[in-house]
């Protein structure tokens, strides 16, 4: 369940995310990137009757997830840019299977756009836009998080995985 804790933060951080390297920009240039380098490079993932079901399929669950996580925090009245402060651990709904469903279902998105397209480059632009995100913008909201929460987030960070 989420808690209404508010906290003053830490001292000169405001927000989990000021920099940047915002989340959905990180997302987005991997997709331009990934689909330019299609055109260059069209190599295909699967047999290409199975690419526009599959990736719609993938495309859709991202969205899905994205829209169902960003009620979870709207319900919980906490905001869901990462550079505005928080206001609340929220262990509700896709929270207790993934401290990060936002960046699973840019991940998720991305992943169904590739098979929809059918496309090697874009799949792989992914994979640095996920190491970004696991090495540097993560690790970067986490201390935040822990400096604002002390006594909240270090037990549902050891309760709930980063991805699944």
């Amino acid at each position: 369940m989420g808690t209404e804790s508010h906290h003053p933060g830490s001292p000169g951080q405001e927000a989990a995310n000021r920099g940047l390297l915002r989340p959905p920009l990180i997302y987005l240039a991997a997709i331009v990137i990934g689909l330019a380098a299609h055109i260059l490079w069209p190599a295909h993932l699967v047999p290409r009757p199975l690419a526009p079901p599959i990736g719609a399929l993938l495309t859709l669950a991202g969205l899905a997830l994205f829209i169902r996580a960003a009620r979870t925090f709207q319900a919980a009245g906490t905001p869901l840019p990462g550079n505005r402060p928080t206001t609340t651990i929220v262990r509700t709904g896709p929270y207790r299977f993934s401290r990060n469903p936002v960046y699973l279902a840019f991940s998720l998105f991305q992943l169904g756009l590739a098979v929809w397209v059918n496309s090697l480059a874009l799949l792989l632009t992914l994979l640095p836009a996920v190491a970004l995100m696991s090495f540097t913008v993560i690790p970067r909201e986490e201390r935040y998080l822990e400096a604002r929460f002390p006594s909240e987030y270090p037990s549902y960070k050891a309760s709930v995985r980063r991805w699944l």
